[in-house]
């Protein structure tokens, strides 16, 4: 009598975490990133456990094909897919991409509405089937691995959406992706979809449904689980939810929604959730996006309690008001006082708690801001340190690099800034008298360099509270087309919003190469 295989939970019930921070998440305004923190970044997702990792858009530029070519070469467990419209010459590019990956994959894309057919595309929905089996072959030719995705396949009627998916099974592709790429969709929509498209599709069966959800109505995560439920068996998502726009679902609320609620969705992925705190912290640094305070899972305040009521709980209990534990996605509690008379040892001990490993030479200068902010500051607190580190790291090799500043503020009078600066290494000194304080130091900054950045967003808020807080300032720069963001953290506010104008004008000064013209994908 032979023995039958027995079909387990870990086979049918798998969801494949593809992660898109280095490609969608890379195209929110501001947030790209340089091969290096591309590198760090997929690094930091592949140890997690991130099944598919999609490193970026090959044809977009230079830049990015050698960093989607690199991430391939190093990768160790992931699939490193690499996006393409369905133009024959995005494929070949993206091929060529992937090609050293222990395992590669080819992502390619068309838009399916009609809005998209008649506004973006121009196409006939006759011309668009005919691309679909072209570009798909021509991907499954280069590649096993193939994944075909219909942009904007929530406003797509669905007869439509069902021929074309089954055009792309039948050219090779082995995972078919159905983006809400403008965020429309609710959840029992989204369910009632896929389930829709399993059940009707020929060869529906043989590939792997994933989601791709956008948050512009704050549905992303939602969405993404009902997809699940329904039978979807890969999600697309990002690291902190970061995206165009509203973002798009984020990979840390997807993974512990399923941990968590294992009752009411009987599925599981394989990632270490404990690395999501640190993946979450590499991200926030690489793209300059800072975390809400109150961001699920990851943010600042996701594990913290003020109220008294709460707190007696927490003292008897955690579980009355915490449904996970902070070490379950690798936050540390910890009752460690930071303060002026700390030495190295433990500075580097509540370091490698938070999450950082630095260099010496990284080391010694964040040290030696740690004191001079503790000889300041009554209570140094974990987001103190964060903040400081993160200023320190998120500044070396800067071109531009404050020196020297002696701002004079009067009632009714001048507001006068001098300042020293190093560009590229030589000295300048400027003054400069504004409207105001903050006037005199960004107008100081631009006569120093010789360039007018046009001012998106100025924000100043404190990392802690009290009067001696850190001030947190941020500052959103414009030029050229291009946006980038900058933050920094200092006691003296003043301080912080000149070093945060810094900040974005040295990335500002990074060279970029030029995106592709054309739609990304949803």
């Amino acid at each position: 009598m032979s023995i039958q295989p027995v079909e387990t939970p870990s086979n049918k019930d798998r969801v494949y975490i593809f992660d898109t921070t280095l490609r969608d998440g890379e195209q929110s305004p501001g947030a790209t990133m340089t091969l290096e923190e591309k590198l760090q970044v997929a690094e930091a997702l592949d140890d997690m456990g991130v099944d598919i990792i999609e490193a970026g858009f090959p044809i977009a530029s230079i830049g990015d094909f050698e960093a989607v070519s690199e991430v391939a070469r190093r990768s160790k467990n992931a699939v490193i897919a690499g996006l393409a419209r369905a133009i024959p010459a995005d494929i070949a590019r993206a091929g060529e991409a992937v090609r050293h990956a222990r395992q590669g994959r080819i992502h390619t894309f068309v838009s399916t509405s009609p809005i998209h057919l008649a506004h973006q595309m121009r196409k006939t929905g006759e011309e668009v089937l005919e691309i679909i089996t072209a570009t798909v072959t021509q991907a499954r030719n280069l590649i096993d691995n193939v994944e075909w995705s219909a942009m904007d396949a929530t406003r797509t009627p669905i007869d439509f959406l069902c021929r074309c998916a089954e055009l792309a099974i039948r050219a090779g592709a082995t995972t078919i992706n159905i983006p809400d790429t403008v965020g429309y969709a609710v959840p029992e929509e989204h369910y009632q979809l896929f389930g829709t498209l399993i059940e009707r599709v020929p060869g529906g069966d043989k590939v792997i449904w994933s989601t791709h959800c956008h948050n512009d109505l704050g549905l992303a995560v939602a969405n993404s689980l009902a997809g699940v439920r329904a039978g979807a068996r890969q999600v697309e998502c990002t690291i902190n939810g970061l995206g165009e726009r509203a973002g798009n679902a984020a990979l840390e609320e997807i993974v512990m929604a399923l941990r968590t609620r294992a009752d009411a969705m009987p599925y599981h992925t394989n990632i270490e959730t404990t690395h999501l705190a640190r993946a979450s912290k590499i991200v926030s640094a690489a793209a300059n996006f800072p975390v809400q305070y109150n961001k699920a899972i990851v943010g600042k305040n996701a594990f913290a309690h003020e109220s008294g009521i709460h707190q007696d709980g927490m003292l008897k209990n955690a579980e009355t008001y915490e449904i996970m534990t902070p070490a379950s996605v690798g936050i540390k509690e910890t009752t460690l006082v930071m303060g002026k008379h700390s030495g190295r040892a433990a500075f580097k001990d509540k370091l490698r708690e938070l999450g950082y490993e630095l260099g010496d030479n990284a080391f010694q200068e964040a040290f030696v801001r740690f004191k001079d902010l503790a000889d300041r500051k009554k209570h140094v607190y974990d987001a103190d340190i964060v903040a400081l580190v993160d200023d320190e790291v998120g500044s070396a090799g800067d071109r531009i690099k404050l020196v020297d500043m002696e701002v004079v503020s009067k009632t009714g009078g001048v507001h006068r800034c001098d300042m020293t600066l190093s560009v590229d290494g030589e000295d300048v000194s400027v003054t400069y008298d504004g409207t105001g304080s903050v006037d005199a130091i960004f107008n100081a900054i631009k006569q120093a360099v010789g360039k007018e950045p046009h001012l998106v967003l100025y924000a100043v808020d404190g990392v802690t509270g009290g009067t001696d807080a850190q001030a947190s300032a941020h500052v959103r720069l414009e030029m050229n087309g291009r946006i980038v963001s900058g933050n920094a953290a200092e006691p003296d506010t003043l301080m912080a919003s000149a070093r945060a104008y810094l900040n974005a004008y040295n990335r500002l000064l990074i060279e970029r190469g030029a995106a592709a013209q054309g739609a990304l994908a949803g």
